[in-house]
């Protein structure tokens, strides 16, 4: 029984210091922990000794989740940057013009210094800047680039678009003697100050480019020498161009009624193949009306008396045409004028002695009745035969030298169909007065060289 105890007591020893040695060592490592278990006596006192274990687990390392990461420091504030400024129209004017260098030929070298080294876009040749009246910043205004003979790139069309229609700022664009080919771009039409617009001898084709009549600005139009075709619009002569060049086309059919409603004071519709009347509203065009050119075409019919109208005509030629019956009594109110041809027609009768009497004739002026069937002249005519004034080559006149033979004129005189109203053509004049006696209180002008007629060569020119 002795025994038994000591062995007892002996194993109750050796437990406890191995506790005492336990709780040492995990007091020394994780701190104090609690070896006393105690029973939970309700949910409230067992949710309370969960968290202790909880708490004890994480003193001591054993559980739980880990510390979440310090959360990093806010960068410094560095300020947006503004956004980039727009390209000036200068700018975008530049890009443009590089750009077109890259699809043409330009055999004459004329856009050599177009490039990256001209640092001013303004100093291109035929470049035209001035101040852009919207913005108040330099732009481009102008573009000549005549005569320059330039042609696109691997034998491809020349096109307008990607020029005239990227620089909305122009107020001029000449481009005579090239090579373009394209239809005039629509985006001119919104342009707010384009004045002038030259495509003179060029290889334009189609009928005509109402474009061109879109934008109220335009006061100088020049079509010559292309290959337009098809009638001309009523519209042209609805706007307010001052000069209107749309000869060496292939324009056809009749000119429109409303002809004189125009307030340009020069056109030339020469060479091409309009057909018909003059228009009798060519009368209404007198306060503006300065030189016409309809020479070379297919007119026909009579010349009306409202042609007499015309008080501001310097030039007015309808020769080489199909026009027949007597010059109009009226002519003889054309006090401006000094280059008067109707040569190679079928007039006939007798030259008017009022019109060999206008003073813009007498003075250096011209007037060729050449190739007709006038039949008579008076002694103001004659004089002017004798100063070399008028030409009345090949015509019916008895005891004039180089006229038709008697067999030609007798055949033509009588087979000829007079004009409808020819008593009125032969006795009206607009500018009588009383008595039918012409006034005479206008101005004398010295003969000055004409205009219009520079149109009938390719070209430029120069107003």
């Amino acid at each position: 029984m002795g025994g038994g105890t000591s062995i007892t007591n002996s194993l109750f020893f050796s437990s406890l210091l191995l506790l005492l040695s336990l709780f040492q060592l995990l007091h020394s490592q994780n701190g104090v922990v609690y070896a006393q278990e105690k029973i939970a006596s309700s949910e409230e006192e067992a949710l309370g000794i969960f968290q202790q274990r909880e708490t004890l687990e994480i003193i001591i390392g054993g559980g739980g989740s880990p510390s979440p990461a310090p959360a990093p420091s806010p960068p410094e504030y560095t300020p947006c940057p503004p956004p980039p400024k727009p390209p000036s129209r200068l700018e975008k004017a530049r890009k443009v013009l590089l750009n077109f260098t890259n699809y043409i030929v330009d055999p004459k070298g004329f856009t050599n210094n177009w490039c990256s080294q001209t640092f001013n876009t303004c100093d291109f040749n035929g470049i035209r800047c001035a101040t852009y009246p919207i913005s108040n910043e330099p732009a481009v205004a102008g573009l000549d680039l005549n005569q320059a003979g330039i042609y696109g790139r691997n034998n491809k069309p020349l096109s307008l678009s990607g020029i005239l229609d990227r620089i909305p700022e122009l107020t001029f664009f000449h481009v005579n003697s090239n090579n373009f080919s394209s239809s005039v771009p629509k985006e001119i039409v919104s342009y707010g100050f384009f004045y002038e617009l030259d495509l003179s001898n060029n290889k334009l084709c189609g009928q005509f480019p109402m474009e061109t009549l879109q934008n109220n600005n335009l006061v100088f139009l020049d079509l010559r020498f292309n290959q337009l075709t098809g009638p001309i619009p009523s519209k042209l002569f609805d706007i307010h161009l001052d000069v209107i060049f749309i000869n060496n086309n292939r324009f056809n059919q009749y000119l429109p009624e409303n002809f004189g409603n125009t307030i340009a004071r020069y056109l030339t519709f020469a060479n091409n193949q309009l057909c018909g009347p003059i228009p009798r509203s060519i009368g209404k065009a007198a306060n503006t009306l300065t030189e016409v050119l309809f020479l070379g075409n297919n007119f026909d019919g009579c010349l009306p008396y409202e042609i007499g109208n015309l008080k501001k005509a310097v030039v007015f030629d309808v020769s080489k045409n199909h026009l027949t019956g007597p010059i109009p009594y009226s002519f003889g109110c054309l006090r401006q004028i000094q280059f008067l041809n109707l040569a190679n027609n079928k007039f006939y009768g007798a030259v008017p002695e009022n019109v060999c009497k206008l003073p813009g004739l007498i003075k250096n002026g011209n007037l060729t009745l050449s190739n007709n069937y006038f039949t008579a002249v008076g002694p103001e005519c004659w004089k002017l035969i004798r100063s070399k004034v008028l030409d009345l080559t090949n015509n019916c006149v008895p005891g004039l030298p180089k006229q038709r033979s008697h067999k030609e004129c007798w055949e033509f005189l009588h087979s000829v169909k007079p004009c409808p109203n020819e008593k009125y053509l032969l006795s009206y004049s607009p500018c009588a007065g009383h008595w039918n006696k012409e006034s005479e209180d206008t101005e004398e002008v010295a003969a000055a060289p004409p205009v219009t007629y520079n149109a009938l060569k390719p070209h430029r020119l120069r107003l």
